[in-house]
């Protein structure tokens, strides 16, 4: 067991306390990660808001970029001192999804069975199985996806999350391509990952939507080739006039509310797709006439963390950005130590970041 310093949310709206945690020693099938970098992002502020479930105490943070310092009996695929990056969605390998062949959507992913505690022995809730902002973190070993270790812990960690999200949305659930015109409609971390992924993919017409003029600069720096202020402008009307009348091939809502879904809905081509990668919460309800949605065909896709296979996609996307193709250091508004975490989550809520990260 090892004793270390970690980010807890104790209750509902409660600023987090920074306090000692145990992280026991692994387990068979598991792995302890010295963690260099974790970036806070706003799945974060919903498990501190009670958003996500009332299970407190949280162990927060869940986009680590950080080193294996030990693993348990029968850990195979990873070793002591190798360059990780931790994704929430290890693949089970035996459920009906990945027996089908569509591990992306495995119902049984795997986290650490043994619970990393408070000192009077209270467990905690990991954030999405990890609890990232912390010295050292207990998971699964298939959570640990080995990357190029030349990377910036900084940088590279933050695929973990809500960068590979937005980059799966446009070009793995929304099949985005050369010729295609995308529309994001929210340009925070994960819409801007999806109009980096959507400018990767050689899609020629990026049309980026938010009220938010800073939000908007942002986008242009990912390869937005338009933008729209939707206090000024409305949404649908102008990614139609953006896209001679017709509506967008894909629009992909990164905000996740009835009224961007709505707008999605209706600014996409006849027969385009609409793909959900913002997270709603659990009150939200979409009304829509049935007819339209009968009468515009298409598709309406959801995307679970960016529908990523972590082992293919983590070190492609760390290559990528090494070749100077995917500018994820764009994302980094600043490093911050882990005391900073509560004023982080005040600069997320007013939009002054884009991505406050942890650096140990």
């Amino acid at each position: 067991m090892t004793e270390v310093r970690g980010v807890v949310a104790t209750g509902k709206g409660k600023p987090v306390e920074v306090t000692t945690i145990h992280v026991p020693d692994p387990g068979p099938g598991e792995a302890v990660v010295r963690v260099q970098a974790c970036g806070v992002c706003h799945t974060d502020l919903h498990y501190r808001e009670g958003g996500i479930s009332d299970e407190y105490p949280f162990l927060l943070g869940h986009e680590v970029a950080g080193v294996v310092d030990a693993v348990g009996e029968g850990v195979q695929d990873v070793a002591a001192g190798d360059f990780v990056v931790l994704n929430w969605r290890a693949v089970c390998g035996s459920c009906r999804a990945c027996r089908r062949g569509r591990p992306q959507y495995c119902f049984d992913t795997r986290n650490a069975t043994q619970p990393m505690t408070l000192p009077d022995g209270t467990p905690l809730s990991p954030a999405l199985g990890i609890g990232g902002f912390a010295e050292k973190t207990l998971v699964h070993a298939g959570q640990c996806t080995k990357v190029d270790p030349a990377a910036r812990p900084a940088v590279v960690g933050l695929l973990g999350c809500g960068v590979m999200a937005g980059i799966g949305a446009a070009v793995n659930t929304g099949g985005a391509g050369p010729g295609d015109s995308v529309a994001v409609i929210g340009c925070g971390g994960v819409g801007n990952g999806s109009i980096a992924g959507a400018h990767l993919a050689g899609v020629r017409k990026i049309i980026a939507v938010d009220t938010d003029p800073a939000k908007l600069d942002w986008a242009r720096r990912f390869g937005a080739t338009h933008t729209v202020n939707a206090t000024d402008h409305d949404t649908v009307q102008a990614v139609r006039e953006l896209t001679d009348g017709n509506g967008a091939d894909l629009v992909i809502d990164a905000v996740g509310v009835p009224q961007t879904y709505t707008q999605a809905f209706y600014a996409r081509d006849l027969a385009g797709t609409v793909v959900l990668v913002g997270v709603p919460s659990p009150d939200m309800r979409l009304e829509l006439p049935l007819l339209d949605v009968f009468a515009r065909g298409g598709a309406l896709k959801s995307s679970w963390y960016g529908d990523c296979l972590p082992e293919r996609d983590f070190p492609m996307l760390t290559e990528l950005h090494h070749q100077g193709r995917l500018p994820l250091e764009e994302f980094v508004t600043e490093e911050i130590p882990l005391d900073d975490v509560e004023g982080a989550f005040e600069k997320m809520q007013a939009g002054a970041v884009l991505r406050s990260v942890v650096a140990f």
